[in-house]
């Protein structure tokens, strides 16, 4: 580390612009442009800026929180470098937060949606923050394989209509930005642009964020990118997951419009927290064998949201009605082999 710094005692590195653009001072310091953050961020994904540069960089982003343009650029750097092959995808939903409170209920959401043949690649990041279950566990539990390629996400879409992807497999580099959490202590704008990525190109996609500061700045980053159909909203824990117990506000992207719609409240007391989040009690709810009312109403609700972004239904009140039919209809369900 110390050669690569002294390589540039008398020549500025490269890299070193973009730092100075974020933390010239109160006064003088502005976000990137686009042309800027996608630049940086290429740098970033190649390898060629200094630890200490990086360390720099994301934490200016994280004080100043990211503005769209630089969440739009850092996206399209990375899905520029993924360049993933194209595959014939309904529902890209990102799932980077874990869960502590309530089970991870969007889970059967999205595993009812490919029951009935909708094609949904989920991806996310596990371990990152401490006391959380995190979705690749969840789904290791449920008998689901996790993906490590393009060629097995293409496989298991065949075969069940759902992938799930770590971001490990999708971008080690990005991997290990988002594993900074414990070094750092803070979050930093990788847990947002991985949201956005849609490797795969899905005709509609879902992001949730914990902060709802945020809602609106990904909205406007995915309508910069050129996303058709997405949503985001403020989800239970951060995931994207329906809050029954919270009006749920939804900012999202119908057929290339911008809109905004919120969805009632739908109990009258907040519901309690899960005392532990024991998995076997989950998987009894998703084969039928127990009931969940929180859960029950959290899934359909998802499932709901889901539907009108694909554009299966004309409404959110006849995607609600779809979802419910879709979830009490659905198949009694061992693990897949």
């Amino acid at each position: 580390m110390n050669t690569k710094r002294n390589i540039y005692k008398n020549t500025e590195h490269p890299f070193a612009q973009f730092v100075r653009i974020l933390g010239k001072g109160k006064n003088s310091s502005r976000s990137l442009s686009f042309d800027e953050a996608y630049q940086a961020f290429s740098m970033i994904l190649k390898g060629e800026v200094l630890d200490v540069q990086l360390g720099a960089f994301l934490m200016l982003l994280r004080v100043k929180e990211e503005s769209v343009d630089e969440l739009a650029g850092f996206v399209q750097a990375t899905r520029d470098q993924l360049n993933f092959q194209a595959l014939a995808v309904d529902l890209d939903w990102s799932s980077y937060a874990g869960k502590r409170k309530h089970y991870p209920w969007f889970l059967l959401a999205a595993l009812t949606l490919a029951e009935n043949g909708y094609r949904i690649v989920m991806h996310g990041a596990s371990g990152h923050t401490v006391n959380r279950i995190y979705t690749e566990q969840v789904l290791e539990y449920l008998g689901y394989p996790i993906c490590h390629t393009d060629q097995a996400v293409e496989q298991q879409l065949q075969q069940q209509n759902f992938a799930y992807l770590p971001l490990a497999a999708m971008s080690p580099i990005l991997s290990d930005l988002i594993d900074l959490r414990n070094v750092m202590g803070l979050r930093s704008p990788i847990h947002t642009l991985a949201r956005l990525i849609n490797p795969f190109n899905a005709k509609a996609t879902l992001q949730a964020i914990f902060h709802p500061a945020y809602r609106t700045s990904h909205q406007h980053a995915a309508f910069k990118l050129g996303y058709q159909n997405s949503v985001v909203i403020k989800g239970e824990g951060g995931e994207f997951e329906r809050n029954p117990d919270a009006k749920t506000l939804i900012c999202g992207i119908k057929n290339g419009q911008l809109y905004e719609h919120e969805l009632p409240k739908l109990t009258e007391n907040r519901s309690a927290s899960e005392e532990q989040l024991d998995l076997a009690t989950f998987k009894a709810v998703w084969q039928g064998q127990q009931s969940h009312e929180y859960g029950e109403i959290a899934v359909i609700e998802t499932m709901g949201i889901a539907l009108y972004t694909m554009g299966v239904c004309a409404s959110f009140e006849e995607a609600m009605l779809k979802a419910q039919v879709l979830w009490q209809s659905r198949k009694v369900l061992q693990s897949p082999k």
